[in-house]
């Protein structure tokens, strides 16, 4: 059944007064977030501590998730310059953690690997105490892309399955197998770099699925995982299935601690980058 009421929960507000030093760091540097390009819902409390998950390579995806509020069109070409702004932001904003994503770049013959692996270089001579977070598209299960990032050393390397293979129709151009081995190629070329990954529920999934999906990652070699509420970005994108209740974030978090997770942030309002400074502590 599909639920279009957001239960109380789920009634966190955004206050855009908070929001100004942020947006003038942003406007000056050229940069952006994917808090503020996905919409979400926790950018005032993350802007208002100085927080902000990085989006490079432009704010075009050349994929058509049907969840997901990143527009699609046809990319720019990448920035240079993108990494040294990027590090300066940082510098600036004195981030003890910072994580890092792009849109799916297809149209990149690297998928944008080679900018990444810059800009943690560049985050590293400016701010070497800084632990730095990538999250990153599949680079289309490209070997010699995901060598060039796991080279760059970053501290946690994160991929998001997203959902359960069953619905995988809601990732186009994406596939579920093909994810679960970037990350085991990851951990497979340095175990030292930590791998990551997200799952957001309310999409449709079964409970047996969702083990199946901790199951699936755990095999891979990923000890780090997020799991979320899907919130739809409005009536054209996928439908919310259901809304979870609190409690059962928190039995997934145990479930997923039992099986052999390190550290795992569940709850209605969890996404990839949200707390991510207490994954690896």
């Amino acid at each position: 059944m599909i639920r279009s009421r957001r239960p109380e929960w789920l009634q966190k507000k955004i206050s855009p007064a908070g929001h100004s030093e942020m947006e003038r760091l942003l406007e000056d540097l050229r940069l952006h977030t994917v808090c503020r390009e996905a919409h979400c819902p926790n950018i005032s409390e993350c802007y208002g501590n100085n927080q902000a998950t990085f989006l490079m390579l432009g704010t075009v995806c050349t994929r058509l998730c049907s969840f997901c509020n990143v527009t699609k069109r046809d990319p720019l070409p990448p920035d240079p310059g993108e990494p040294r702004r990027v590090a300066e932001a940082i510098r600036r904003l004195q981030l003890r953690h910072v994580v890092i994503t792009s849109p799916t770049r297809d149209d990149l013959v690297d998928g944008g690997a080679a900018l990444y692996a810059e800009t943690v270089r560049e985050i590293r001579a400016v701010s070497p105490d800084t632990t730095v977070e990538l999250l990153i598209p599949d680079f289309q299960g490209n070997r010699e892309s995901l060598s060039t990032v796991v080279a760059a050393r970053p501290d946690i390397l994160g991929h998001n399955v997203e959902t359960v293979p069953r619905l995988y129709h809601i990732r186009q151009g994406a596939e579920y197998r093909r994810s679960l081995q970037v990350l085991k190629v990851i951990a497979d070329m340095d175990s030292s770099v930590l791998t990551k990954s997200g799952i957001m529920l309310g999409m449709g999934e079964r409970e047996d699925e969702v083990a199946g999906v901790f199951a699936d990652l755990l095999e891979a070699g990923c000890r780090y995982l997020s799991i979320g509420q899907y919130l739809a970005p409005s009536k054209r994108h996928y439908p919310v299935q259901d809304y979870l209740p609190p409690e059962d974030f928190d039995s997934y978090r145990e479930k997923a601690l039992a099986m052999g997770f390190r550290h795992v942030e569940s709850g209605p309002y969890v996404r990839s980058s949200y707390l991510a400074e207490r994954y690896g502590k």
